[in-house]
């Protein structure tokens, strides 16, 4: 693989990564109610738990695609 691959398939990850954010983000805004419900009977879990642990997840998950896919693809960019 030559560099010019490697940064197209960096490239190809970030933004699939940005739209599986985008969506969880959506769905959480539109469906919070019901996906708090399911979710608290399912694991059994306070739905304030749950509001914690969905930021955490979107929170974690975000610092996850800028430090394995934005950062190296900005530096592959520079190269």
């Amino acid at each position: 693989m030559d560099i010019v691959q490697v940064t197209l398939f960096i490239e190809w990850c970030l933004g699939i990564n940005l739209a599986i954010l985008s969506l969880s983000v959506v769905i959480l805004i539109c469906c919070k109610a019901s996906i708090l419900r399911m979710h608290s009977r399912l694991f059994d879990i306070e739905e304030a738990d749950l509001n914690r642990m969905y930021l955490g997840y979107l929170a974690h998950y975000k610092i996850l695609i800028l430090v394995f896919n934005l950062v190296p693809y900005i530096v592959l960019r520079l190269m």
